[in-house]
């Protein structure tokens, strides 16, 4: 036997099995650390490395000066095998045809989830996803490098593909934890702001690459592709907000929301330029917030999406900022710049639907996985998206964690749950036949039910004084009400019943709404029966619904009077209030997120006058408690004239707790109403602390002259009352000069 055929033998006697080369050639081999890496056979250590295109492969001591061993290339191309003298760290010298490489090798490590996280995640109550799978920095044995973990329990093969790879899916194949369905690989130095994507292969075949359900980070779109990031290097200076957040998120506080397109509110250079990125968000926005009085800021989702036009709410990313806007710290300091002016961040979050992009959820294993299988159950047809299998363990933490993501990592004070009624009913937009009926028969998603009290439980005992609010268009009983007492536990709920019949009032001619006055008194029939939000949103200022000043009747001095008079009705009623940005100075043209806001619109008097009528709204229900304290008690409010459906008066009294009012009188006609007779609770004088129709607003400046004096005459069930003028399609605020109360309540 010749020494060339004792060789060939001796380097046949390191390989796989036949069918672990095969398999390791087509890139289906299922357990690539088998037959990987550093094992042990009769003669001792060995090591199989396969790296398809290198040149030659030497093994060094992990000093990265002692050469152990040149490795030998087989007879299939790209996979190299040798001998140690003994079991040892190493390092593999890699000589490419245009440079070399130095590294460890990663099939020369252990698994380091460990069984815990695992068990966790598999329970679905994992509560910190977003440091446990994914992209995760880490030092292994001494050695920095990043450990990817992604959950595809139906997969065949997964490998973490990238330009450290060549985006060749037979580099890294991954190790897959059983029973988890996770598959996890170390890969030595990487670093931050690697480009990275998982190539699957699944039953039935290879699929379109994959971006981490768990990247924390992503390329900007149009590009597809996971980031790895660094842990979050920041430092809060934001304290004092958080000591005092739980109060001034309480459902006695003054809540005034202003909601947020980040990509539209103003843009450098004018109406179709450049978006802000956080930095320069926050040294214009917040400034606008303050001189307002608003003290929120709600964000349309900054969640990583991959189409502009969904504005955020087809997010594939749950655990990223869009890197549209800059980085996560540019996030966090826009988050830690609101806290120190005073203003809470508020986030829509999307956990009902996600849509169907290849590189996303879709199908990630090749199976339904995130969404139900389904189409009855898994397919949302309004927007051809895909629904969240809430019902699945690991689909329930994962939307759980990233919650509280939100919430912990950026200090994020709340999250308004987008669409919640989709969520809760089976049935929601199908037609009979087109949907699935739960265990019991009925229409209601029991999953999704259960999902949601246990995010609301789990956030006010992790984040206690965050708020979850619902977006939740229909009469489902108890969505802000404790779970203990069967309710789904949100801290507040948009009451959509208010927006829609105050809306729809609104908009007819003065002349008819004698016929209409019951929409704007039914919502107090259920106005206590939830903590509301009263919300007019980018929804109602879209898709042809027209811009809030456009859907005023009459001519222009009417639109103005009438919007006016319309947010001093809001402002006034129980609950607290969300605006969209725009509606504050009466943009005419509906929203565009390709554009931002008509700024120039302020250079016009009307315009200026709706922008300070709104701030000094924000200013009176911060200021006053009985605007604000009892907003969602009924003993916060008293209906004195409900019932002047011929003149379109209305006159209510908010109460403080401490048994102080306010009297707020509406005329929601053009025509001054002289000699208007209102009951009061207390005699003295009575001061008009708020006009809609005064001058400063670009009103017609009718008024009472700002004091007036009640008279011992009886009326709606009170001993005193004022006689008013009333002002054309305008909202009077009055108050009783203090000191001189002396009756209760009525």
């Amino acid at each position: 036997m010749s020494k060339q055929q004792t060789g060939a033998q001796a380097l046949a006697a390191l390989l796989p099995a036949d069918h672990d080369i095969e398999a390791l050639l087509r890139a289906e081999h299922p357990d690539p650390f088998a037959i990987l890496g550093m094992h042990r056979d009769a003669q001792g250590p060995l090591i199989r490395v396969y790296l398809p295109d290198a040149l030659a492969v030497e093994v060094l001591a992990r000093d990265g000066e002692t050469p152990l061993v040149a490795l030998q290339q087989s007879r299939v191309p790209g996979l190299f095998v040798g001998r140690l003298a003994q079991p040892q760290p190493y390092l593999l010298r890699i000589r490419w045809t245009d440079a070399e490489q130095l590294s460890e090798d990663p099939y020369s490590f252990a698994p380091l989830l460990g069984e815990m996280d695992l068990y966790l995640f598999a329970e679905g109550n994992h509560r910190d996803l977003g440091h446990c799978l994914g992209a995760q920095l880490m030092s292994v044995e001494g050695v920095a490098g990043v450990r990817f973990a992604v959950w595809a329990p139906n997969a065949r093969r997964v490998s973490v593909v990238g330009a450290f790879n060549g985006w060749d899916g037979r580099r890294h194949p991954m190790r897959l934890r059983h029973p988890s369905g996770v598959w996890e690989l170390f890969i030595p130095r990487l670093q931050a702001g690697e480009l990275y994507k998982y190539e699957i292969l699944g039953a039935h075949g290879l699929l379109p690459l994959k971006a981490d359900p768990m990247a924390l980070a992503t390329e900007t779109p149009p590009g597809t592709a996971s980031r790895v990031a660094a842990a979050l290097d920041y430092n809060w200076h934001d304290d004092d907000w958080l000591a005092r957040r739980a109060a001034a998120q309480a459902a006695d506080a003054p809540i005034a929301i202003y909601e947020v397109h980040a990509g539209s509110w103003r843009r450098e250079g004018g109406e179709e330029g450049r978006q802000y990125d956080w930095h320069e968000l926050a040294e214009r926005l917040i400034p606008y917030l303050q001189t307002l009085g608003f003290s929120h800021v709600e964000l349309m989702p900054i969640m990583e999406h991959p189409f502009g036009g969904s504005w955020g709410y087809q997010p594939l990313s749950q655990f990223a900022p869009s890197s549209r806007y800059g980085s996560r710290e540019d996030f966090a300091a826009f988050v830690d710049a609101c806290h120190q002016a005073g203003i809470g961040v508020i986030l829509d979050w999307v956990p009902a639907h996600f849509p169907n992009d290849v590189h996303g959820l879709v199908q990630f294993d090749g199976t339904a996985l995130y969404e139900y299988a389904h189409p009855h159950e898994g397919l949302h047809r309004d927007w051809d998206t895909l629904i969240y299998n809430l019902g699945r363990t690991e689909v329930h933490g994962f939307m759980l964690a990233s919650a509280l993501h939100w919430l912990k990592a950026f200090h994020v004070d709340g999250l308004r749950v987008d669409a919640v009624a989709s969520m809760l009913y089976r049935d929601y937009s199908r037609n009979e036949g087109e949907w699935i009926p739960n265990r019991y028969g009925g229409r209601e998603n029991l999953e999704a039910v259960d999902f949601l009290r246990h995010l609301n439980d789990v956030v006010a005992s992790e984040v206690p004084g965050a708020l979850v609010i619902a977006e939740e268009s229909t009469a489902w009983p108890g969505v802000t009400h404790a779970t203990a007492e069967g309710g789904l536990g949100f801290a507040f709920k948009w009451n959509m019943g208010w927006m829609h019949d105050s809306l729809h009032y609104i908009q007819h001619d003065p002349i008819h709404r004698r016929h209409h006055h019951g929409e704007l008194t039914f919502g107090l029939l259920y106005a206590f029966s939830e903590r509301f939000v009263l919300p007019i949103s980018h929804d109602e200022v879209v898709h042809g619904k027209r811009a809030l000043i456009d859907k005023m009747p009459g001519d222009r001095w009417q639109q103005f009077a009438n919007l006016r008079a319309y947010l001093s009705f809001m402002w006034t009623h129980p609950g607290k209030k969300l605006l969209f940005m725009g509606c504050e100075f009466a943009q005419w043209r509906e929203w565009s997120h390709d554009r931002e806001l008509d700024w120039y619109l302020l250079n016009y008097r009307k315009h200026c006058g709706v922008q300070q009528l709104v701030g000094d709204l924000n200013r009176l229900y911060r200021d006053e408690p009985a605007l604000h304290q009892q907003d969602c008690l009924p003993a916060g409010f008293q209906w004195l004239i409900g019932d002047d459906a011929e003149n379109s008066v209305y006159a209510w009294l908010r109460w403080s707790r401490e048994g102080y009012p306010l009297l707020v009188i509406a005329n929601l006609t053009p025509l001054v109403r002289h000699a208007y007779r209102v009951g009061v609770p207390f005699g003295g004088h009575w001061q008009e602390l708020f006009n809609s129709d005064a001058e400063c607003y670009c009103g017609a400046n009718v008024g009472n002259g700002g004091m007036l004096m009640a008279e011992p005459l009886p009326s709606h069930g009170h001993a005193a009352s004022l006689q008013l003028v009333l002002p054309p399609l305008a909202v009077l605020i009055l108050r009783p000069v203090a000191g001189q109360e002396s009756a209760a309540p009525a």
